[in-house]
């Protein structure tokens, strides 16, 4: 038999999806995987109901519904500050995943080079490699995950092709500033590369943080894949919509790519996601109170069980430090924290380049009672773990 492929032989499976099936197994309340245990906004789910019984369980346009673009650009516009053509600029995909992957088929050929900020979400390296480009791995220092400009530029200086930007960052909740993605932006077009942005949490950023989209700042529409999804803006992450916003000329290949990658995403979700994208303000001001209100109950609960941590400034994603538990191996850790005290997490070091084992991932989008629920077993965690210094 022939050997299988050589690009995917060091793949592993996803950490993120492999702590769920741990958590499962020991019926551990699930601060892994970023899915909600809430509905679905009501207006969504009838909808939902309706188009069960109208014609929408065909092909839809291969790029997406058209009043599905149109809603879609009409909201965007709006929160863009930026006229976006539903017929030549969005491309419906199979959740940002697959919009990723086709932004990144789109510019990168193989032996091309692209910039990745590490931490990352596991994905982006995978999507590098499947393109057959080689990842040029930048550190966004903690606590605050901040780049070096010297660091950032002499990544530049290897001519990548595209530098995939995560705004705000999962895990690590940073909200980059304006004046960190203007940098970016100057040396983006200091030495010509694309930037293929991800922000399926434009709508979660905390106060005083604000979210810019990276396409708007100055001579960057013309070189930037904004990628994003309505999983975390509507708490329906199991339906994997996803877009990408790019100028016709790339939207076109983008087009060409996902039609081979997909086909196209679910036609009946799409036409029942509409009554979401035309929403009012008021909901989007919710979303983040609702955010904001877990947050602080989840670090609340963190800081009264003196639990290191993170603090989140985007995102719905904690990093809590497990340093005084004396792991060698983060993974190690989880997989019994989620079987002595039944609280999943995700080990840090799936997301580091750097050889990182002193943090792992909660992530707060639960109802009240789930995160209160978690807290109360993390109450348990050193005597069911022992920190390093009590062990005998």
């Amino acid at each position: 038999m022939q050997k299988l492929s050589d690009r995917t032989a060091c793949f592993t499976d996803s950490v993120i999806r492999r702590m769920t099936r741990i958590s499962n197994q020991y019926q551990a309340v699930n601060l892994s995987q970023g899915f909600p245990d809430f509905e679905p906004p009501k207006a969504i789910l009838d909808r939902l109901e309706q188009v069960a019984h109208e014609d929408f369980h065909q092909y839809s346009i291969t790029w997406g519904a058209q009043n599905f673009r149109e809603a879609l650009a009409a909201k965007q516009s709006f929160y863009m500050g930026r006229s976006i053509d539903p017929n030549s600029e969005i491309v419906t995909t199979c959740g940002s995943t697959e919009a990723m992957m086709a932004a990144m088929m789109t510019v990168a050929n193989p032996g091309d080079k692209v910039i990745v900020f590490s931490p990352f979400y596991e994905n982006y390296g995978a999507d590098t490699i499947l393109a057959g480009a080689e990842p040029i791995y930048v550190p966004l220092e903690p606590p605050n995950f901040c780049f070096s400009p010297d660091v950032l530029e002499d990544a530049f200086r290897q001519k990548p092709k595209a530098l995939i930007l995560c705004n705000p960052s999962n895990p690590c909740g940073k909200v980059f500033s304006r004046a960190e993605l203007e940098m970016i932006a100057d040396l983006a077009q200091k030495y010509d590369a694309y930037v293929i942005t991800d922000e399926v949490y434009e709508h979660i950023v905390y106060a005083p943080h604000k979210h810019t989209y990276f396409s708007t700042l100055p001579g960057m529409w013309e070189r930037t894949i904004a990628c994003s999804s309505l999983s975390k803006t509507y708490s329906i992450t199991g339906w994997r919509l996803g877009y990408t916003i790019a100028p016709a000329e790339i939207t076109e290949r983008i087009k060409k790519v996902h039609d081979f990658l997909t086909v196209g995403a679910a036609a009946p979700l799409q036409e029942a996601v509409i009554p979401g994208l035309k929403f009012s303000q008021d909901y989007y001001d919710d979303l983040i109170a609702k955010y904001t209100h877990k947050r602080d109950l989840f670090l609340k609960g963190l800081d009264d069980l003196k639990l290191a941590h993170t603090t989140p400034e985007g995102a719905y994603y904690v990093l809590m430090d497990i340093s005084e538990f004396g792991y060698e191996s983060d993974l190690e850790f989880c997989e019994e924290m989620a079987r002595e005290v039944g609280v999943g997490a995700v080990p840090g070091s799936s997301f580091f380049r750097e050889p990182v084992q002193n943090l792992i991932r909660f992530h707060f989008a639960k109802r009240d009672e789930t995160l209160l629920e978690a807290l109360n077993r993390l109450e348990r965690l050193r005597e069911k773990i022992p920190p390093k210094r009590n062990r005998r």
